[in-house]
């Protein structure tokens, strides 16, 4: 900056370098204070709503919360800018198993059971550890920079979403659509509840496939002690091996029970032997198949995965009787085959990693078929729109074959089913406004709804449903749900069901889907892999806005993100950068003009304000089709190719001039620097408003307006800068191959009527430029576009040195390419190398044969050469 025309620091000038955790907690609690992330029910402005993904009470911050709410807080942000009335609002789930299970170890550590404490007890210590642990990850959330209506904050416990739960359970109820029966469910042994499939976790695992004789068939399981419970063995009506087999009886080894063998279309005759063993007790396929068949569904393992056949293996853990009964097929010669390690799929409580037992149980089930018919229906007719479109497929892979969906717990903590049972077995569910039986003999049920089921209203329901208040009124329905593709079965479509099932509307117009996030390696975050992340490290050491910028930078629709320290160090950079060039602006007067621009305007003054429009055309355009990647790349290519690296080195001239064209200059990079900080800000909010606070000294850019593209495209402006530039980077280019300290001013002459650009090229090339037609003699010519250049290099280049420097190349180059031209003529080389390899050698040796032309070249008169240059070639 050395020589500029300053007008000296100011006061709102901020430090030199940068300090996120300066800056980044004060500015989130000022916010706060000014309210601005406060929706108004009462304002005439349109209405943009987002109702956030409610993260679980015992949950922490990761990556995929962090990616996720950093887009949907861009999406806010901007739309509140543009005039809206934007409510975010944020919220808990209550997280059944995850949260029993934390406070049922607490209880463990002090030698007692939920059951030592009874029910009521053991309820009132979850809340108590709700209010005193729980909701951590909000104020994580707060640290990243969420823009949410806390005002509105909401918890699936909380008194008008369970009025919600009993209100849908009832409707449900009278209208056929809920019902208990006795199903095959996933069961966690050690959490002894049933599990949604979302909360089983397949893991590939080493067991083993046994092949056992049943007489005159043989079957193969991995699960060996399940055939305790088998009521048949099946094979396929037209797998002619067996058809002789159909109807007639076998002994059930081990047990001596007689079972029939069935014809049914669900066998493969083509896997294993053809013949499989039934168990309706213990496999949901099983129980299909018993169904049909008449089969009786025997139970021989209890809620704790333990036998209950009566024989030599009662009581025997699911684990201790596997090898217990392969020992004793093995003992009477019934086992044909053994393999192992047999490596298959294995599904896990995720919460407590026991491997998961199907099993026959008395459950509640949603009857689905009507609701997911109605939920397909409001995609098909786009009243909810997937981005990309192609997500919809999935999410009619899931409605258009969607099984009745088990929606009860065996758990305490949750939202208890609402069911009463008399003591003549009647069956009772109330309304929320009546009161249930409490007569001697009647009981509510034990078990608790799936945390789904609440969750399932959740757009709805925090917005004041089922009373039609005010917020429901003016925010349903919401406009954006941004979510992952993992998940668009287990929530995006239940909450379509049950909202379209209780509102004539639909839950959200647009459904973002976004990808996962992975290590850069594009592999899986997990415990086991030793690759999670705990984004509060980044931000710890980068800041919010780092993390936020390279999470964004990433998020193409519906893709997954790799990502890694080092692209969070890169984000890093991209905001000192911003930082150092916004200082620089008000360290030189940068003024934010209150009227309009000047009319009379420089060409580099013209070019940046046609590049600027042209940005946030380009910006409005992707953020509508929900590209925040290219957003970034559209973003990052204005600040950091165009405002920084030439309009600013071009703004330098007239501010050392001074005057008329330096004040003008002033009002440029103002209105430049104000409008990209605004068009940064929902992805940097909080570099973004110390410095728009610096350059306008108004209170906060949270409530500013959103820039628009202002005036039509400037092509003259844009094709002489085009020109300009061309030029200058063909002389670094010469700088850089003639070995010239990049600060060394060189003479140099410009010819042609050019004498306005004079200033320009010297500043951005580095050269004490003079105009004229004459080129002295032994100059360096160079041309681009039509622009012509001579560079007076006497004294500056020694030619003995630049000769032999260029020799030594030229020796370098001239080896790679005898070396390679040998391994393309080898015929052996060629045959067996793969293509990738050869396809490499024949690169590096055309880029050999180039560099030896170039180097000759330069050797035949290194002083005196002519370079054409042709923009974008």
């Amino acid at each position: 900056m050395a020589g500029l025309a300053s007008l000296g620091p100011s006061s709102r000038v901020p430090d030199s370098v940068y300090d996120p955790a300066s800056v980044e907690g004060p500015t989130y609690q000022r916010w706060l204070d000014l309210g601005v992330f406060r929706a108004d029910p009462s304002s005439d402005k349109p209405t943009f709503t987002i109702v956030i993904p409610p993260p679980n009470v015992t949950g922490s911050l990761h990556l995929g919360h962090a990616f996720q709410h950093t887009l949907m807080d861009a999406l806010t942000r901007r739309r509140r800018m543009q005039g809206y009335d934007a409510l975010w609002l944020p919220g808990m789930d209550h997280a059944g198993i995850a949260t029993q299970n934390v406070v049922e170890r607490a209880l463990a550590k002090e030698g007692q059971s939920r059951r030592d404490l009874g029910r009521d007890e053991f309820v009132a210590r979850v809340w108590a550890w709700k209010e005193e642990y729980g909701g951590k990850i909000l104020g994580q959330m707060r640290r990243l920079g969420e823009g949410l209506d806390w005002s509105r904050e909401r918890f699936t416990m909380d008194a008008g979403l369970s009025r919600a739960v009993r209100t849908v359970f009832k409707r449900l109820y009278d209208d056929q659509l809920i019902y208990r029966a006795e199903r095959i469910t996933n069961w966690c042994p050690r959490c002894m509840t049933a599990l949604s499939d979302i909360e089983v976790e397949h893991r590939d695992t080493d067991g083993e496939l046994v092949s056992i004789s049943y007489g005159a068939l043989t079957v193969a399981t991995t699960r060996a002690e399940t055939m305790l419970g088998d009521t048949a063995v099946a094979v396929h009506p037209d797998d002619e091996r067996y058809r002789h087999l159909v109807g007639t009886m076998l002994t059930l080894p081990l047990t001596g029970r007689r079972i029939p063998v069935v014809a049914d279309e669900h066998v493969d005759p083509s896997f294993g032997t053809g013949a499989v063993k039934v168990t309706p007790g213990h496999d949901p396929n099983d129980f299909e198949i018993g169904k049909r068949h008449g089969l009786a569904s025997i139970t021989m393992l209890d809620e704790r995965g333990v036998i209950t056949i009566p024989g030599p293996f009662l009581g025997l853990d699911r684990f201790e009787a596997r090898p217990a009964v392969v020992a004793a097929l093995r003992a009477e010669g019934l086992v044909v085959d053994e393999k192992r390690p047999y490596v298959h799929a294995v599904g896990h409580c995720s919460r407590c990693g026991t491997v998961v037992e199907p099993r026959l149980s008395l459950q509640w089930f949603v009857k689905v078929a009507p609701l997911a018919e109605r939920a397909g229906d409001a995609v098909r007719a786009g009243r909810t729109r997937f981005v990309p479109g192609s997500m919809a497929d999935r999410y009619f892979d899931w409605v258009d074959d969607m099984h009745d969906w088990c929606i009860s717990r065996q758990l305490w903590w949750g939202h208890r089913i609402p069911v009463w049972y008399g003591p003549e077995g009647q069956t009772v569910v109330p309304h929320p406004d009546e009161d249930p039986p409490s007569d001697e003999g009647w009981v509510q049920d034990e078990d608790v709804l799936d945390t789904w089921f609440s969750a399932a209203l959740w757009p709805a329901s925090t917005l004041g449903w089922p009373e039609q208040t005010p917020d429901l009124e003016r925010y349903y329905p919401t406009d954006v749900l941004v979510t992952g593709y993992d998940i668009i079965f287990f929530w995006v479509a239940r909450m379509m069901m049950f909202c379209t099932y209780v509102l004539p509307e639909v839950p959200f117009r647009q459904v973002a889907i976004t990808g996962l996030v992975r290590d850069a390696r594009g592999r899986k975050m997990s415990k086991s892999a030793g690759n999670v992340v705990d984004p509060l490290d980044w931000m710890n050491a980068y800041g919010a806005d780092a993390l936020r910028w390279t999470l964004t930078r990433g998020a193409n629709p519906g893709v997954d993100l790799p990502i890694s320290e080092e692209l969070v160090q890169g984000s890093r950079n991209f905001i000192n950068k911003l930082w150092n060039a916004t200082r620089f602006a008000l360290l030189n007067g940068a003024t934010v003009p209150d009227g309009g621009l000047p009319a009379e305007l420089s060409v580099p003054d013209r070019w940046i304000l046609s590049r600027l429009a042209a940005a946030c055309t380009d910006v409005d355009r992707l953020y509508e089709g929900h590209e925040f990647a290219q957003v970034c790349d559209s973003l990052h290519h204005f600040a950091w190719d165009e405002l920084f690296d030439w309009y600013v080195e071009c703004a330098k001239v007239p501010l050392r001039e001074g005057g008329t064209a330096a004040e003008r200059t002033r009002l440029v990079l103002g209105h430049c620097f104000d409008t990209l900080l605004r068009l940064l800000h929902p992805l940097l909010p909080f570099v973004t408003e110390a410095l728009w606070r610096a350059l306008t000294g108004v209170e906060t850019l949270v409530t500013t307006p959103w820039p628009t593209a202002v005036g039509a495209p400037d092509s003259a402006a844009e094709e002489q800068m085009l020109r300009l530039r061309g030029l200058v980077a063909e002389i670094r280019r010469f700088r850089a191959q003639q070995g010239l300290q990049p600060g060394r001013l060189v003479p140099a002459t410009l010819a042609g009527d050019l004498a306005t650009w004079a200033p320009y090229i010297g500043a951005l090339a580095q050269l004490s430029v003079t105009c004229s037609d004459e080129m002295p003699a032994g100059s360096g010519v160079l041309t681009s576009s039509g622009m012509r250049i001579g560079l007076d290099l006497s004294g500056a280049v020694d030619e003995q040195a630049e000769k032999a420097r260029l020799s030594k190349q030229l020796a370098a180059a001239e080896k790679e390419r005898d070396q390679t031209t040998r391994r393309l003529a080898d015929q052996g080389f060629l045959s067996k190398a793969p293509d990738q390899i050869v396809a490499s050698m024949r690169e590096r040796s055309a880029a050999a044969e180039a560099q030896i032309t170039r180097l000759k070249e330069q050797l035949r008169s290194p002083l005196s050469r002519i370079r054409s240059h042709h923009p974008g070639t």
